[in-house]
């Protein structure tokens, strides 16, 4: 049965530092030293003022996330439910239809690069402006009696 007097506390009481009692002084953090501080911090891989390992180890290899271009993806079904037949299909029609998402801030200058999919569902005869579709797209687009037509934004490269 519970009783209020044997109720035991759901979490441990934290060790104050500096108080005197049983635990001393340091509490501890040892003797002085920047550890022993309050409000200390010291970033990850710190040694002490030693040359750390992440910079004493020579850098290898080549990283092309700085080229990295993210493209936003839209299914083919996703335009056809919410566009009339013959409508020509753009960046700024998607987002006046809420399908793609564009922050009118000062960093996003340019749209943002748009890759149509194809999801095997009856398409409407649209003509779309996009920067990348899928083959599958490109056949599905093309055999409803539609054109789609790439935006040659993407850094020197024709997508298709």
């Amino acid at each position: 049965m519970l009783k209020l007097n044997k109720l035991v506390p759901l979490l441990k009481k934290r060790k104050r530092i500096g108080r005197g009692g049983s635990r001393g002084g340091t509490s501890g953090k040892g003797h002085k030293g920047q550890k022993a501080r309050a409000g200390h911090n010291i970033r990850s891989g710190f040694e002490g003022g030693q040359m750390p390992l992440f910079r004493r180890l020579p850098k290898r290899g080549f990283t092309n996330a700085p080229f990295k271009q993210d493209f936003l993806i839209v299914h083919l079904g996703r335009i056809s439910e919410l566009f009339e037949d013959g409508a020509e299909v753009t960046k700024e029609a998607l987002i006046e239809k809420g399908i793609i998402k564009h922050k009118k801030s000062i960093k996003a200058k340019k749209l943002p690069l748009v890759k149509v999919l194809s999801d095997d569902k009856s398409v409407k005869k649209l003509i779309i402006y996009a920067d990348a579709f899928s083959k599958s797209a490109l056949k599905a687009i093309e055999k409803s009696g539609g054109k789609a037509k790439a935006i040659k934004e993407i850094r020197g490269r024709d997508t298709i």
